[in-house]
């Protein structure tokens, strides 16, 4: 019986083949107000490019290390750490200034695939439970942001994950745990939806669920010949006929 579905995020509900931003550029401009409230309100920093600089150390470093340990870095906590590596005292800043201060807000070039407001519509108004899982840095406040910008925030009330939140990045199965718990979900009655093979599928499958992988353009569901999606889908319109098929009735 199928209760639940939880979505990766990016790729897969939010369309990012648009954006085409220096990321680092972009980011900076963010950055510069986490100095600049430091230095009015906390502690008078002098060297905004030293800042910057081990700010942006800090995040190359966080995410090399998580390509072995599959510890999420958290974007609010690096900020805070590159702060105290400038010098101000310990103490004196705290994780959510530092990401009041960041200002985040989502990409003009972003977008909500056409298709999934529709979609998720129909799960809900079948009680199909959804929620979110993502492999962001941010904490899932400021994705919050970007998920309310593009119109997706209210189709999912209670289970929106970060990695940052969880400590962990899919494919490590306690971030698929905790999104079950929160769902109050088993494995074998949910399914995940995602576009990246390892994280998403191989992931989702790891922890027992079945996995459907969203992919742009009609493909085999063979991925690299190591990664066997259950489903393949181009658009959400298809994961409710393939949810057809495998649930006879859910709607």
């Amino acid at each position: 019986m199928l209760k639940a579905i939880l979505f990766d995020l990016d790729d897969t509900l939010i369309d990012w083949s648009t954006f085409t931003d220096n990321w680092e550029v972009r980011e900076a401009k963010h950055l510069r107000g986490v100095f600049d409230y430091i230095c009015r309100e906390v502690y008078p920093l002098t060297d905004w490019n030293a800042y910057a600089q081990e700010y942006f150390n800090r995040v190359r470093d966080a995410w090399m290390n998580a390509r072995d340990s599959l510890l999420a870095p958290h974007l609010g906590h690096i900020l805070l750490d590159a702060a105290l590596a400038q010098g101000i005292p310990e103490g004196a800043l705290g994780v959510q200034e530092c990401l009041n201060a960041y200002n985040w807000a989502a990409p003009e070039s972003t977008y909500a695939f056409p298709d999934v407001p529709a979609a998720l519509r129909i799960l809900r108004e079948n009680n199909i439970k959804i929620g979110i899982v993502t492999n962001a840095f941010q904490p899932m406040t400021l994705r919050d942001i970007e998920m309310k910008t593009h119109g997706l925030l209210d189709f999912f009330p209670e289970c929106r994950i970060s990695a940052a939140d969880v400590g962990y990045l899919k494919p490590h199965p306690k971030i698929f745990q905790f999104a079950l718990e929160c769902l109050g979900t088993e494995p074998h009655e949910t399914i995940f939806v995602g576009d990246n093979p390892v994280a998403d599928i191989a992931g989702a499958q790891g922890a027992g669920l079945k996995a459907v992988m969203r992919v742009k353009h009609p493909t085999q569901p063979l991925i690299s010949g190591l990664v066997v999606p259950d489903g393949a889908i181009n658009t959400l319109n298809d994961l409710l006929l393939l949810l057809d098929k495998w649930y006879p009735g859910w709607r």
